[in-house]
């Protein structure tokens, strides 16, 4: 056994250890690990205790597990309408994210995506909400925790939003974007980039549309660590503009537009770090703007 496998295998047993307390799991110590991401075979297990769907206190496993399939059962699934809607967009879907491309899973689309709307009678049919619902199709063992890991998501970008609105999300990033990217932010310009374009859906949508679907799974993993990972969010879509930097400006604007819509493959680590580093360099700028360093 090399030393990476006997790294991952110390990281495995990290969780393990975590998840397979008999009174309590420490839910404290599972975001600390979860932020450097979770193991494959354990990340539906994590995601539903960070989403805080699964409750820590072990006793009442049991039955919150039976009363939650109950109530997924009783939801109504019905729509041929949206059905249909839901359907051609979880077929374009799947062309592009092989992980999702099984019949059996459009069904588990149709069914969860439904649930929400007809449970949720404000919120309107939206095709990021294939997007959005996939990962967590990808992750769970059953369809029930599928929905309601991606409910408790849905709920959370509601709640940001009716605080802070989307244009004020696009005006606060594009204030980002200008000061710790000047150069790129520049030929944009140059290249006349719609920037509304790319990054409200960047904002809106958790990069679910634009990114790989493996490095989207892991950059979750760090964001459910958070107890506010929006805030951190634009740091994370400056950081990819960073690490793509080189590439972009040797590219036009309708390439660009592709690249910023279909991201490349990306090291999440890297990207993830990097992010951090801008969110305390803005923090110090602000600091010394507002004379308190």
């Amino acid at each position: 056994m090399n030393g990476d496998d006997e790294e991952g295998l110390s990281y495995l047993n990290d969780f393990q250890e975590i998840l397979q307390s008999e009174v309590y799991v420490d839910l404290e110590r599972l975001r600390i690990l979860a932020r450097h991401g979770v193991p494959d075979q354990l990340r539906g297990e994590v995601w539903k205790y960070l989403l805080d769907v699964q409750q820590a206190d072990r006793s009442k496993e049991l039955s919150s597990s039976k009363a939650r399939t109950e109530e997924y059962d009783q939801l109504d699934k019905i729509d041929s309408e949206i059905a249909k809607r839901i359907r051609g967009e979880v077929s374009r879907f799947q062309k592009r994210v092989p992980e999702l491309d099984k019949n059996e899973h459009v069904q588990t689309f149709v069914n969860i995506i439904l649930a929400y709307l007809n449970s949720n009678h404000d919120v309107e049919y939206s095709s990021s909400l294939v997007s959005l619902c996939a990962p967590f199709i990808y992750v769970m063992e059953t369809e029930c925790d599928a929905f309601f890991c991606f409910q408790r998501l849905m709920q959370a970008i509601e709640d940001y939003n009716a605080n802070t609105s989307l244009k004020g999300q696009v005006a606060q990033f594009m204030t980002l974007f200008r000061c710790g990217l000047p150069e790129l932010c520049g030929y944009f310009d140059e290249e006349e980039v719609d920037l509304n374009e790319w990054s409200t859906s960047w904002l809106q949508n958790l990069l679910s549309k634009e990114m790989r679907f493996e490095n989207l799974v892991r950059l979750w993993d760090t964001y459910f660590a958070m107890t506010d990972f929006f805030a951190f969010h634009p740091y994370v879509c400056l950081s990819i503009l960073s690490s793509a930097k080189e590439a972009l400006e040797d590219l036009e604007q309708s390439e660009i537009r592709t690249m910023l819509l279909r991201l490349p493959l990306l090291n999440m680590e890297m990207v993830i770090a990097d992010a951090y580093n801008f969110k305390h360099e803005t923090i110090e700028r602000q600091m010394k703007e507002n004379g308190e360093l």
